[in-house]
Formats: structure tokens, sequence, C-alpha cells
């Protein structure tokens, strides 16, 4: 998948039901949270340093390196 250098946003990626599924297997219980649709113009690179407050890095790099497979 062409994650455009990161600058692609979080709504793009739930919006494409492959990357949504990578998201779904790894973090099932927050694809339920409320403030996912307030994140969804977040870009990658903006939820990655985010997300390293909430999660280990190779958990992140894990991620992102799926996503990128896609």
């Amino acid at each position: 998948m062409d994650l455009r250098n990161n600058k692609i946003t979080v709504g793009e990626l739930l919006d494409d039901e492959r990357s949504r599924a990578v998201f779904q297997k790894r973090f099932g219980k927050w694809m339920k949270h409320p403030m996912l649709a307030a994140g969804r113009s977040l870009t990658l690179g903006q939820l990655m340093e985010l997300a390293k407050v909430y999660l280990p890095q190779k958990i992140i790099q894990e991620t992102w390196n799926e996503l990128k497979r896609l």
C-alpha cells in the first residue's frame, strides 16, 4: 500500500478494507472508541507519534510494516 510517506490519513486507511483489517486485528477493542471518528483527519505519521505514548515502538513498527506490505 502506498502510505504516501506516512501522509495518508487515518480515514483513508479505515476506508480501505485491507488496512482496516490490519487495525482491527491488532487494535480491535480500540476500533469502537468514540474518538476514532475524530482521528480520521490525522495522518499516519501523526498517529504513529501519538501512539508512542500508549504502545511499544515494536508494535507500531510491526503495524507499519504490515500496512506497507498491502
